[in-house]
């Protein structure tokens, strides 16, 4: 394969990024104009989702294929030894590989093979576009007229967000001055959160100090791209950019919903991927980067892969084979387990909550900060809040949600009669997916819920 067709590959993720917060993907006018003009050049996807809603785990997927029990990684775990990794076969190809922050939470860091590492540290803490484009521009420069690989991993909007009370706790005064102001910040009275968060004060405060990061996680974008076109192969580069899972919120990060594993993908190729297309229709996983990259270099095809190529989808408007996503989750940054299992068509969503109804309470830091301080606070005046906050804590073995009509998931269905037969439909899904995939969890599925009653009835 010539150097012509071996592509350059920039991969930029976002730390906790809402699949709606870009100005592209619907959120506040002129929040993310970086991305904004990235989605212009390229395509948008809609339906696609990272496989697993928590860093470490998520990150490992993308780089292996693999589901996280498949590939070792279901918590902050390495990756399995013998697990091939995308760094591994791009090296083979004659790639320079490098990577910017995050670069612990892809493991072990020796396997991967990097060629140029820039940490946390070295990047402002992760969170100064000035120093993200400086390394860029090292980079490309360093390739040295060789095909690269750079994983450009922005540590915004994680928490703390900026202007937080966490963030003066977390970071001394000296370090916090080392960091950049995001180029915009935002006031609570107009900052409106996600419908699947109650509005109230300490959420919209929060919310607006999670889109001030969400504008410089953007800023880290524009610097990183900026170097690219400065280097003259803009044009010789596909880029993807995604989030690695949703906000840290509740009822977001580290869970199963919809907006836990939603993510705002970008794609662009010129001259390979039309400028301005938006795809509203496709399934498209993280699971389906590691066969694309592949494909793309002539690589035989792996079948024992998770994922989907989508060099058909990209390039010629292919329909991609997939009619349902899964996702999963394990454990929390805390190392708590909670096991978890979603099944989402274009319709409806289906989640088993392994852990409901064993007497354990739910908790993780997505209930750090403001926002699940003021839904507690509430509670005590508040029904409606006290009942969600509850449903938090504690869930329901089972959740089914009509994503047409109730997209922030607030509506739970797996108790109406009117769709025993949806529900009886997602559970065999699930339950084939975790059997096809050597799911640890498949024979305690099979026995709370695949025998009951009415889905034997169902099947006959």
């Amino acid at each position: 394969m010539t150097r012509s067709d071996r592509p350059n590959i920039l991969l930029i993720t976002a730390d906790d990024m809402d699949a709606g917060s870009p100005s592209s993907f619907g959120g506040p006018a002129g929040i993310t104009p970086n991305l904004d003009r990235l989605a212009a050049d390229g395509i948008r996807f809609t339906r696609a989702h990272v496989v697993a809603a928590v860093c470490q785990p998520s990150r490992s997927a993308i780089m292996t294929g693999l589901v996280p029990h498949r590939n070792g990684a279901e918590g902050f775990e390495p990756i399995n030894d013998g697990v091939t990794l995308l760094t591994e076969l791009l090296a083979d190809q004659d790639y320079e590989l490098g990577i910017l922050g995050k670069v612990g939470h892809i493991a072990p860091v020796e396997r991967f093979g990097w060629d140029f590492i820039r940490q946390m540290e070295e990047l402002g803490l992760g969170r100064d576009p000035g120093k993200y484009g400086a390394a860029t521009a090292e980079f490309l420069a360093g390739a040295d007229g060789r095909p690269w690989f750079l994983m450009a991993n922005a540590h915004d909007p994680h928490r703390p967000f900026h202007g937080s009370a966490d963030e003066a706790a977390k970071w001394p005064e000296d370090a916090r001055g080392a960091i950049p102001a995001p180029s915009r910040t935002f006031d609570a009275a107009e900052s409106t959160p996600p419908g699947f968060l109650p509005d109230l004060e300490g959420v919209r405060t929060e919310y607006a100090q999670y889109l001030a990061s969400v504008r410089r996680c953007d800023d880290v974008v524009g610097a990183v791209l900026a170097a690219l076109d400065a280097s003259g192969q803009r044009e010789q580069t596909l880029v993807i950019f995604l989030s690695d899972n949703g906000m840290a919120f509740p009822f977001a990060k580290a869970n199963c919903y919809l907006r836990s594993t939603l993510t705002p993908l970008i794609m662009r190729w010129p001259g390979r991927i039309a400028a301005g297309t938006v795809d509203e229709r496709s399934l498209v996983s993280s699971l389906d980067f590691f066969p694309t990259i592949t494909g793309i270099l002539g690589l035989p095809v792996d079948e024992d892969l998770d994922g989907l190529p989508l060099q058909g989808l990209l390039e010629d408007g292919e329909e991609l084979a997939r009619d349902t996503m899964f996702t999963v989750f394990h454990e929390t940054s805390g190392k708590r387990r909670f096991e978890m299992r979603c099944a989402q068509d274009r319709r409806y969503g289906y989640i088993w909550n392994q852990w409901a109804g064993t007497g354990r309470t739910y908790v993780a830091e997505n209930m750090d900060g403001l926002s699940w301080a003021a839904m507690a606070t509430a509670a005590t005046d508040a029904p409606e809040v006290a009942a969600r906050a509850e449903f938090y804590l504690d869930r329901a073995p089972e959740e089914l949600y009509d994503l047409s009509t109730d997209p922030f998931g607030l509506r739970n269905l797996a108790d109406d009669p009117a769709h025993a037969d949806v529900l009886n439909d997602f559970r065999q899904r699930i339950g084939d997916w975790m059997a096809d995939h050597g799911d640890p969890q498949t024979k305690t599925f099979r026995t709370r819920i695949l025998s009951r009653s009415d889905v034997r009835a169902a099947r006959a």
